[in-house]
């Protein structure tokens, strides 16, 4: 945590990790047009940050240049910090997809699921205070107008669902920590028209507002 002169009290900066999601080897989900799941992430992540320093958040970048070499040493990078924060977008299990052809290319779709959804684990070392997280997350999505999606479940049992949040408890990137750990899923890739929402500038901001805005909710009001 860092301090800073606010007024003539001293105040504490939260920090949150930040992680793209995958890597340039291996790109993740692959979108109903072929995109690489990491390409949305990666889209996504500059703004989130933008957002999160707008509320006087501090960013630690985790995995910008996609050469993250294992999945545990994403959580490693973020020792110290308030906030692990991993930025993914989402896919569908394989038999719920359906073939078409994207310019010359054979890939699959499916246009049934769409929407945001945000996961933690009880293994983690704070899972209260991840959960807390989690759900000041996806509060505030809500309240912007995203609309979750409700696949993952039964699965990934509820862990407050009203706003999306899910037990997803062998995730490395959410256990394998010293800290609070949230993965938060954009949306569905594989839905076509999502796909091409999920790249418009303008919505990328305003889920980034909604995340940085759920985010320092719940930073601002741990204990210190």
């Amino acid at each position: 945590m860092l301090a800073w002169l606010l007024g003539g009290a001293t105040a504490y900066a939260a920090e949150v990790a930040l992680d793209v999601g995958h890597s340039l080897t291996d790109t993740g989900a692959i979108s109903a047009r072929g995109r690489g799941e990491y390409h949305f992430n990666r889209a996504l992540a500059p703004v989130v940050q933008q957002a999160l320093e707008a509320r006087g958040i501090t960013v630690r970048p985790i995995n910008y240049d996609g050469r993250a070499t294992s999945l545990s040493s994403r959580p490693e990078a973020a020792c110290g910090a308030d906030l692990f924060l991993s930025l993914h977008h989402d896919s569908v299990p394989a038999y719920e997809l359906s073939p078409w052809v994207w310019q010359g290319r054979r890939l699959d779709y499916c246009d049934k699921y769409a929407g945001f959804s945000v996961h933690v684990s009880r293994r983690n070392p704070e899972p209260a205070i991840s959960g807390r997280c989690a759900s000041a997350i996806g509060a505030s999505m809500r309240l912007a107008g995203f609309v979750p999606t409700r696949h993952h479940f039964p699965k990934h049992p509820w862990a407050d669902e009203e706003n999306a949040v899910h037990w997803h408890d062998n995730l490395v990137v959410l256990h394998r920590t010293t800290l609070p750990a949230v993965l938060f899923e954009a949306g569905v890739i594989k839905h076509r028209e999502e796909e091409l929402q999920l790249a418009d500038p303008e919505r990328m901001a305003r889920m980034a507002d909604a995340i940085a805005t759920g985010v320092a909710a719940c930073l601002y009001a741990m204990p210190r």
